[in-house]
């Protein structure tokens, strides 16, 4: 099994800062900060919808069919302003998987969506001087470049990490983001670094039937069953000069659509609850901060396909499997800063997370 770190317990590199020191005081509590929901239009239509849209024509999907319930029609493409919520692009993206048996979608997808045809995102993937400059790209406009899984980037040990959250509740179609943007960063660190890097890959799903995929596109380094989706490289190769920089022109590039959060709803209840895991977040108080009732709050989650308790408990789980694994804390440890009563109830809940015992994991 393989591990990788949270966001609080390593560096984040879009900040350059340690996000965890710890320490025997309490820190205070960290506000939520803005986020984008499920229903909310900020996707241009003429970016990843119109990629799927194309590679599902070339597979003979019938227009009916792969834009059925969508709210999607071939007349938006023709205005540059157009936007579509996540919602509508999950639909896309059941659509196709619904009429079409093949498994290669999602990797070809990832090979056409990097560089962009959004001028900013675009002139920063091409122009970045080294892989720290693409990723931190990413990041800023992963809102564009990756709108229903989110970008987590974390130094651990001697290994640059980027892991992938669901933004929106993806729920069966976030197997098929996690192959494509994968797909998306190898292919584009491929292009600017002029080599194939040689990035490591963790998937939490099974092995897939259809692996030739998987080494056709990602190659050979591959790893199933894990704790997290993830990709890891050296971090000697994070800041190697690459020698081929490119020049583009923005003329006939689309606008960014502005004043957008960069991170979806369950990324950011996410966030909040991982930054203030010292503090015992409940529901109660993350509702508040959130600014909203309970009630409320559990509709928004219902919304998103997801609950508290499930968030709160991949965070636990995130936490738990770094201090033992890589840290190497004290079962006693984990448990009182992760507020368990005893490490008894600490064993059963990490069993039920992860299906594994304290000890596999410390091994």
């Amino acid at each position: 099994m393989h591990y990788y770190a949270p966001k609080n317990s390593a560096i984040c590199i879009n900040h350059g800062q340690p996000d965890m020191v710890v320490t025997t005081e309490l820190p205070l509590r960290q506000m939520p900060q803005a986020y984008y929901e499920r229903d909310a239009a900020i996707i241009p239509s003429s970016y990843w919808p119109a990629a799927l849209i194309d590679l599902a024509i070339t597979r003979a999907i019938p227009e009916h069919k792969l834009l059925r319930h969508t709210g999607i029609f071939c007349e938006d493409f023709f205005h540059i302003d157009h936007r579509i919520c996540p919602e509508q692009l999950l639909q896309l993206i059941h659509n196709i998987q619904k009429n079409y048996t093949a498994n290669d979608i999602s990797f070809l997808l990832g090979h056409q969506l990097l560089p962009s045809n959004m001028a900013n995102l675009n002139q920063q993937l091409v122009t970045a001087r080294n892989l720290i400059e693409l990723i931190d790209a990413l990041i800023e406009h992963q809102h564009i470049a990756c709108p229903l899984i989110n970008i987590r980037c974390t130094y651990e040990g001697n290994q640059l990490v980027i892991c992938w959250q669901d933004a929106c509740g993806a729920e069966d179609a976030f197997i098929f983001l996690v192959e494509t943007m994968t797909t998306a960063i190898c292919s584009m660190t491929r292009w600017r670094s002029n080599t194939r890097l040689p990035w490591t890959l963790y998937f939490a799903h099974k092995k897939p039937e259809y692996i030739e995929q998987y080494q056709v596109h990602l190659g050979s380094d591959l790893h199933f069953d894990c704790q997290r989706n993830a990709m890891s490289i050296a971090r000697d190769y994070c800041y190697q000069a690459w020698t081929k920089i490119h020049t583009t022109h923005t003329d006939n590039m689309l606008p960014h659509p502005l004043n957008i959060p960069s991170k979806g709803f369950l990324t950011e209840v996410y966030d909040y609850l991982n930054n203030n895991i010292s503090t015992a977040p409940n529901l109660e108080q993350t509702a508040a901060d959130f600014g909203m009732s309970c009630a409320s709050f559990k509709r928004k989650l219902k919304k998103h396909r997801s609950h508290f308790q499930a968030i709160y408990d991949a965070v636990r789980k995130d936490l738990a499997v770094y201090w033992i694994h890589k840290e190497g804390w004290s079962s006693e440890q984990v448990a009182q800063r992760l507020h368990f009563h005893d490490v008894a109830n600490l064993r059963r809940a990490f069993k039920k997370w992860t299906g594994l015992t304290l000890l596999a994991v410390r091994h």
